[in-house]
């Protein structure tokens, strides 16, 4: 797999809160230079990486109910609504993690759908947050977004007790089936890693370690 087919399968991540417009903007000029898929970003930035972005092919993208998935589904629908008015062309959302932990299964699917219904030809990625769920909740949660039609499935924020493993996106995508993408995120730092989410069935990256990825193929790329 080329350089540039793996660059652009990421999404270039700054999400921590305390993140300075010089720092996003040089994520931006990162991602055009590297020609990464997108910058994914808390909603505030979204208006200043536009002007950065202008004219490029990378695109933005966003995260709604971050990182707990524990507000109504209504402030979620409504901040998906608001970010692509602002400029998102992606959308990544958190579930409710203590419904699932209820069994409150339609809820579950009612609050995905409330953002699927808001981003209406945006493609949403919804966020399982896998570390906090057994097995059969994960099988599950695919189930419902393969049913919903999601554009990807995410295994995690990268805000919680763990992040992305080879075991969860092949389990996602054995459950999802070839129509829905599968995002790994959190933890994915190297070229090693980044690898074997693929060959796992990842078709997105989340990281903040792009052009640390990107550097470590065109070094090794004899070994690939």
């Amino acid at each position: 797999m080329n350089v540039k087919k793996i660059a652009n399968m990421i999404d270039h991540t700054a999400l921590t809160s305390n993140k300075s417009e010089a720092e996003i903007a040089v994520l931006c000029r990162e991602a055009m230079l590297n020609e990464f898929y997108s910058v994914c970003i808390n909603a505030c930035h979204i208006p200043f990486a536009k002007t950065i972005l202008n004219n490029s092919n990378v695109k933005i993208c966003t995260v709604v109910g971050f990182p707990l998935g524990a507000t109504f589904s209504s402030v979620k629908a409504f901040e998906a609504a608001e970010a692509i008015k602002a400029g998102a062309e992606e959308i990544d959302m958190v579930i409710n993690i203590g419904w699932v932990k209820s069994g409150k299964w339609q809820a579950v699917q009612q609050d995905i759908q409330a953002v699927l219904t808001a981003c209406a030809d945006i493609p949403l990625k919804v966020i399982l947050e896998t570390c906090l769920l057994t097995r059969e909740e994960r099988v599950k949660l695919c189930e419902v977004c393969r049913t919903l039609n999601v554009a990807f499935v995410k295994t995690s924020t990268g805000f919680s007790t763990g992040g992305a493993t080879v075991d969860d996106v092949a389990l996602m995508r054995q459950t999802v089936g070839e129509t829905v993408g599968v995002k790994a995120s959190g933890g994915v730092r190297d070229i090693e890693t980044a690898l074997a989410m693929i060959n796992a069935g990842a078709t997105r990256l989340g990281t903040s370690s792009g052009v640390a990825i990107v550097n470590g193929l065109q070094d090794n790329q004899s070994d690939y």
